[in-house]
């Protein structure tokens, strides 16, 4: 064994303990420093080195070259994107992966998969969809997309007698999906699957909305020919609007196609007695996307794809090997995804919902949507500023009043970003930006400090 190497062995727990101090550290000044820090011009990549000087110089070199430059990501004022943290048991149970270092694709050594398939489950009860979906760990929502758009592909091709699994895409012909404002996963899915971006067909919107107008998308269906893909929205990127699920499912009874809804974060409403609505008719999908290291508050990557059809899942991924498990009923993981292999993404997610349980991921995500409003609020008393939609759930759009020239924007973005992250977007031609609240710690006071950053710096660049 290399003679550095060793030594780290035989030090392992103490290595180990020095890191946890310098994890902690970074947790608890996650308050104090720059949301987004301002670094000098990067330098130029250190060569590789040849002898290496091991863990604890390694750590010393991280703090001191790369540490100050990482945002504050998991902590209360980063609202760019949709970024979640991590709570305390899903830190600890992401810890615990990496330290079991389970690949959980095979049943031959088979305790990661039983406990993969206990937390989906309890994933399917908490947003209220029925035994009749089956869900698979992947890492995103991109991923989640692609796969429940390829299962989507597989059906497509049972309807027209082929397997684009077995014949290739292009034994399927022209193929038409149609959504009211899909996520751009969803083009990119589409071109990953050779159905192609240009497959994508926007359906109208109701008038000041996001959500698909049912009458339009009907309209469209009746135009499609032979049977089409329809992806609903549970909660849009700029303004988490919905589509109604329970009329575009209503649908099928004219129309054949199959419905993947994409819910990477608006999922979340069904555990918000005052929101729940929002999510019926979710279990009538035939395939789910729902992001978890979003709103579940687990590190990255972790996201989570049901369907109601499996056996075209797994005639979709399924890999032949002798070290592999057969198909049967309950195939081994390593048939249901595109990765042959996986981290044991799972165990951060039970041990979260072992740890708080329903109630406690409800008390996180209605705190969010009440800062979100709170924010919303104190932005649309300032004349200096203007929603761009109403606040529906955890997402203020907003922009500068009178002219938002986009420069403007950015040196107002670039402004705050010490005290608070968001992001630049374009809602109905104008552009704006988007405060996304899903972070575990966000309080109130999180919120009146990024009012109060907003308010100030919109003055100055006045």
């Amino acid at each position: 064994m290399d003679r550095t190497l060793a030594a780290d062995l035989a030090r392992l727990p103490d290595l180990l303990d020095t890191t946890r101090r310098a994890a902690a550290e970074a947790l608890t000044t996650l308050d104090e420093r720059p949301v987004v820090p301002h670094p000098p011009k990067p330098a130029d990549p250190e060569p590789l080195p040849e002898h290496g000087s091991g863990t604890e110089t390694a750590l010393a070199a991280f703090r001191t070259r790369w540490e100050p430059r990482l945002s504050a990501s998991a902590g209360p004022r980063y609202f760019g994107f949709v970024t979640g943290g991590a709570t305390p048991a899903a830190l600890a149970g992401d810890w615990l992966t990496a330290a079991h270092d389970q690949n959980s694709n095979s049943a031959m050594d088979g305790a990661g998969q039983d406990l993969e398939r206990e937390t989906v489950g309890w994933l399917r009860a908490l947003f209220g969809l029925s035994d009749a979906h089956t869900g698979t760990f992947v890492s995103g929502a991109t991923m989640s997309n692609t796969t429940g758009l390829a299962i989507a592909r597989e059906w497509l091709g049972e309807r027209l007698g082929v397997s684009p699994a077995d014949d290739g895409a292009a034994a399927l012909g022209p193929v038409r999906v149609l959504s009211g404002a899909p996520h751009s996963s969803i083009a990119k899915a589409l071109a990953f699957l050779g159905l192609g971006r240009n497959c994508l067909v926007r359906v109208p919107t109701l008038p000041g909305r996001e959500a698909v107008d049912p009458a339009a998308l009907d309209r469209a269906l009746a135009d499609t020919p032979g049977p089409a893909v329809v992806v609903a929205n549970a909660g849009t990127v700029n303004t988490v609007d919905f589509d109604d699920l329970t009329a575009v499912a209503a649908l099928r009874a004219r129309h054949d196609f199959w419905l993947h809804t994409d819910a990477a974060f608006g999922a979340f409403a069904a555990l918000s007695p005052q929101h729940a609505h929002l999510t019926e008719g979710l279990d009538a999908s035939d395939s789910v996307c729902v992001d978890l290291h979003k709103w579940l508050n687990v590190p990255y990557d972790s996201a989570v794809q049901f369907t109601r059809r499996r056996d075209l899942q797994a005639r979709v991924f399924q890999n032949a090997a002798a070290y592999l498990g057969p198909l049967g009923e309950h195939p081994d993981l390593v048939h249901l995804t595109p990765e042959n292999s996986h981290r044991l993404r799972a165990l951060a997610a039970w041990f979260t919902l072992r740890a708080y349980g329903r109630q406690g991921h409800r008390e996180i995500v209605e705190r969010n949507i009440a800062g979100a409003r709170a924010l919303g609020a104190a932005l649309a008393e300032d004349p200096a500023f203007a929603l761009l939609a109403p606040v529906r759930l955890n997402v203020v759009c907003f922009t500068l009043a009178g002219d938002p020239d986009p420069a403007r924007l950015t040196a107002l973005r670039e402004a705050v970003s010490a005290e608070v992250f968001v992001t630049p977007t374009v809602h109905e031609g104008t552009a704006g930006l988007r405060a996304a609240f899903s972070n575990w710690r966000t309080t109130q006071a999180d919120v009146r400090r990024a009012a109060r950053a907003l308010r100030t710096a919109a003055r100055e660049i006045a």
